[in-house]
């Protein structure tokens, strides 16, 4: 057995409906199940999915105070007054900005447009911004991405005579702020049909409006925002992702082609990928290390020697901020370890002076990565007294939700069920850190910390084709709620299995069922290979795509997790460094069975005292082997020790070693012709003296000394001689007796035997011995969960 990494969750389907949408569509049932799990379990849902290009956005006016706010945008422009633009540093508040600013500069609107600063100014509107936005002379402030929460400053802005539009995409509180108008589909009083656009999507949907038509030359920026924010990948988000990814392809932005030459890629290669990988993050680390305002200067530029300027300075402070990412994830983890282990902790909340508050959020990703708890990092001011952080959870903790009841030491927070922000007194870390703690234990179990995977189909190999490969890809987009599909190949057969790689620390995988092969590559998975037997049967969950090589294509799998459903024999046999095998096998459950007290003395494995278990004798005893893993250090004497060892389970794993200093099976075998001479031989010498003259003996008979020891003994049992300090002779009362009488005779016999099976068997032959002690307690599910 092979443990999954993950807990797989396979998804069941409705094979009535995967047949009609198949039929109707005309597409691969493959394409048709992953449509029914995905939600899209219609024929006319299955094709508005698949077939954007006959979709059409939303009325923006759906959308509870648009006309409203189009109006006063409007008077603004047509009075000239000043208008900001107030948005948010991360890429979501920088695509989010470019869009709104664009829109207005098309409609002839005095606008500029206002980013705080991370680290002097915090997330959101701010009282002190506004202030100076009044000096100014702005009369409008518009915000994108941000301001649900800003309760104080909408009420700071009627103060100042400024009209405050608020358009945001974050989860609304109990109260919304006093502001002139707020877009947000999420109010409980919107009845806008789609309900999860990124702040980008609000925006764009203002420009729509604003404009009197879909905005399309700011697809691209739309595009950007909503897949760098993770929202999900359907209904209009989805429309904005896969048309800006066109207009991506043929881009004529300076900026951004600015960008992707620093990135190393061409217009025409990008996908959701490019944005999620390499647009984004670059996007994201200006306003994680510096003022955000480079970026949207990026997207907005007409200046090629500006856009290229621009694009080498936020790449270098891309790659200073991945350099400064692993340092905080290394010092994160070890905090964790020694002050806050998760086996105590079912929410990780750390803080430590001196972190880059721009990257908290990364870092809580990395100890979630790691960790699989629900996590907090926080950045420690030590002048204001305040810890101001980022969080980021698991399936079954909703951060908003639980961080919500926390709102009396939260003065400002926001966020999703699965990321937030948050700003706090010092003094109040410990509380928050003790509530959650307590709230994770109320709607936490064991299972929940344990990552899971979500499955969208079980497949075989049959189904597995380049064409079926090509229809997934219609699919795309990927994303949030649209995730690459996860197949799941059960129970394959290997045609072969090597390590892969410079440091051999990949994974190369051969399946094959009826004839039909596929690929497997696993990055990262070449300790797999040393727990996989060489005739197990594999599940292996991943992701299809084709793989081209030598203008050749055929499909492959990338490799996300494996598992084994059965009990695997490991054969280490004639192994000279028993050590290292030991070694080998993973010390969780290990088992180590001896047979012979004297085995311990030869092979000196007293370190593993905890986990042997020495088994001298036949007496009745009951262990439960069934998640262990089990080295067969030496022979038993008989195969009674083996019924009984595994009379009340039977291991994951079995590894022979079967150390043996003495070799019964190809030592000499005395016949029955052998026994004839021997006793002959003694009744016409009278008596012999094996002591001194044993050793000529067995060399002019051409066997061993031990054979002529064994014959001896064995006649002495059955009476046959009498032994006198080495001097043998017949008994004068010896009876007709059966070889078989004799204890040592019967014991050579059976160990003879036992080498022969399990000594000297080949490999399958030897896992059909132990296969009959096999109680088939193991089951699918325990493998994969």
């Amino acid at each position: 057995m092979l443990q999954a990494k993950t807990r797989w969750d396979i998804l069941n389907n409705d094979n009535d409906k995967i047949d009609l949408i198949s039929k109707e569509l005309n597409i691969a049932p493959l394409v048709a199940s992953l449509l029914v799990s995905r939600g899209f379990d219609t024929v006319e849902t299955a094709k508005a999915f698949l077939f954007t290009d006959t979709q059409d956005f939303h009325d923006p006016f759906l959308l509870e105070d648009m006309e409203k706010t189009v109006d006063r945008i409007n008077q603004a422009i047509l009075n000239n007054e000043r208008i900001l633009v107030y948005g948010d540093y991360d890429a979501d508040g920088v695509s989010s900005t470019t869009v709104l600013m664009t829109a207005l500069l098309e409609k002839g609107a005095n606008v500029d447009f206002y980013i705080p600063n991370r680290f002097t100014e915090g997330y959101g509107p701010n009282e002190k911004a506004f202030r100076w936005a009044k000096d100014e002379g702005f009369t409008l402030i518009i915000t994108v991405d941000t301001g649900i929460s800003a309760l104080h400053e909408a009420d700071v802005a009627k103060e100042l005579g400024i009209d405050l539009i608020i358009t945001d995409h974050h989860e609304p509180g109990p109260v919304l702020p006093d502001a002139f108008s707020i877009i947000h589909p999420k109010k409980e009083s919107c009845s806008y049909p789609f309900k999860e656009l990124a702040g980008v999507g609000v925006a764009f949907k203002l420009a729509h409006a604003l404009l009197g038509q879909v905005p399309t030359s700011l697809l691209e920026v739309a595009a950007i925002g909503t897949i760098a924010d993770l929202v999900p990948l359907h209904d209009e988000n989805r429309l904005l992702a896969s048309k800006g990814i066109e207009k991506l392809q043929t881009t004529n932005r300076i900026g951004i082609k600015a960008l992707l030459k620093v990135c190393g890629i061409e217009s025409k290669d990008i996908t959701e990928e490019t944005i999620g990988f390499a647009l984004a993050p670059r996007i994201n680390a200006v306003g994680r290390l510096e003022a955000a305002d480079p970026a949207v200067h990026l997207l907005m530029t007409n200046d090629r020697e500006e856009a290229d300027m621009l694009a080498q300075q936020i790449d270098l402070l891309n790659k200073e901020r991945q350099q400064l990412v692993n340092e905080m994830t290394e010092e994160a983890i070890k905090e964790v370890e020694e002050f806050f282990p998760p086996d105590k902790n079912s929410v990780l909340v750390i803080a430590k002076e001196g972190w880059n508050a721009g990257v908290v959020g990364i870092v809580a990703s990395r100890l979630v990565d790691r960790f699989y708890r629900p996590t907090i990092v926080l950045s420690i001011d030590p002048d204001k007294g305040i810890a101001k952080g980022s969080a980021r959870s698991i399936a079954g903790f909703d951060l908003f939700a639980n961080l919500s009841t926390c709102r009396d030491i939260l003065p400002h927070f926001g966020g999703h069920p699965m990321a937030a922000g948050m700003t706090l007194n010092l003094d109040d870390v410990a509380s928050l850190r003790n509530r959650l703690n307590e709230l994770a234990l109320d709607c936490l179990t064991d299972e929940d910390y344990i990552p899971i995977t979500n499955v969208d189909v079980v497949c075989s190999l049959h189904e597995v084709t380049i064409d079926t490969i090509a229809e997934l890809n219609r699919l795309a987009p990927f994303g949030m709620a649209n995730p690459k599909p996860r197949v799941l190949i059960k129970d394959a057969t290997i045609n072969s299995i090597k390590k892969i790689g410079s440091n051999q620390n990949h994974l190369k995988v051969v399946v094959e069922d009826n004839g039909l092969t596929l690929d497997g590559v696993g990055f990262g998975f070449g300790e797999v290979y040393d727990h996989i037997s060489p005739v197990s049967k594999v599940s292996i969950l991943g992701e299809l795509s084709i793989n081209e090589w030598n203008n050749f294509r055929k499909p492959q799998v990338m490799i996300q997790d494996v598992a084994v459903n059965h009990w695997q024999l490991f054969d280490f046999r004639g192994a000279k460094d028993i050590h290292k095998v030991i070694e080998g096998v993973p010390s969780d459950n290990r088992k180590l069975v001896v047979f012979n007290q004297d085995t311990l003395n030869k092979i000196q494995i007293g370190k593993y005292k905890d986990e042997l278990l020495i088994i001298s004798s036949v007496e009745e005893f009951e262990l439960n082997l069934s998640k262990s893993h089990v080295i067969l250090i030496d022979l038993p004497s008989s195969k009674d020790s083996l019924n009984l060892l595994f009379k009340s389970s039977f291991p994951r794993r079995i590894y022979t070693l079967f150390y043996n200093d003495q070799n019964h099976f190809f030592s000499t075998i005395p016949t029955r012709e052998h026994f004839k001479w021997f006793y002959a031989f003694i009744s016409k010498r009278g008596s012999f003296d094996i002591k001194r003259y044993g050793m000529e003996l067995a060399k002019h008979r051409g066997w061993s000394i031990e054979t002529i020891d064994f014959m001896s003994q064995v006649f002495f049992e059955l009476e046959f001689v009498k032994i006198d300090n080495g001097l043998i002779s017949l008994s004068t009362v010896a009876t007709k007796r059966d070889l078989i009488e004799s204890e040592t005779y019967r014991l050579k016999q059976e160990q003879i035997e036992l080498e022969n099976e399990y000594l000297y068997s080949s490999y399958q032959q030897l896992k059909q011995l132990f296969d009959q002690f096999d109680r088939g307690s193991l089951t699918y599910e325990e493998a994969v969960n």
